[in-house]
């Protein structure tokens, strides 16, 4: 039986990471400290691209979001920032909220737009499943716009299955199954 992974398990998820393309970066929890960079994150992200994350138009994030983002409990929900290999920059955000129960968690993805196209979604993906399944959760779900045809398509490749989503038909709901069998 897997414990919750504490605050210090959550650290060690911390870790540097390489896309298929070659690009190294670096992925870490968040912390509260971090709104301003998740501001600052933000307005590089295309408008386009927050309505995805966000299922809603915005033309920016508001200050309440990302406290939200940056203050997580690190036990049914987890936030990584990516950053370049370097530290400089912050490239991308992974978000997993997860039920109480811990059978479901939802994730979501944003790139930052002048990052897009170097595998950072793939490696982050894959982070965020890992991390789930050690904390024993036995679904990982995402809500995407149908419009969001990149996002489904690397779900798809992830192994994730697509569905309407219940009650709207813009959205889609793609889930994946994760293996229990390495946790008992």
């Amino acid at each position: 039986m897997w414990r919750t992974l504490g605050a210090d398990a959550v650290d060690d998820w911390s870790q540097y990471l390489t896309t298929r393309t070659g690009f190294r970066f670096h992925v870490r929890p968040a912390r509260p400290a971090d709104e301003g960079t998740l501001a600052e994150f933000f307005t590089h992200v295309t408008r386009d691209d927050l309505r995805f994350r966000f299922l809603t138009g915005l033309n920016e994030v508001g200050h309440d979001r990302i406290a939200a983002l940056a203050t997580v409990d690190h036990k049914q929900t987890e936030n990584f920032l990516a950053f370049d290999e370097h530290g400089s920059t912050m490239i991308a955000t992974a978000m997993l909220a997860c039920d109480p129960a811990l059978d479901r968690g939802e994730v979501a993805i944003s790139i930052r737009n002048d990052y897009k196209h170097r595998g950072i979604s793939w490696e982050l993906l894959a982070h965020i499943a890992r991390f789930a399944e050690a904390k024993g959760v036995k679904t990982l779900e995402s809500i995407e716009s149908r419009e969001n045809h990149a996002a489904i398509e690397l779900e798809r490749e992830m192994g994730f299955t697509a569905e309407p989503y219940p009650g709207d038909p813009t959205l889609i709901l793609v889930r994946r199954t994760l293996d229990q069998a390495t946790h008992a």
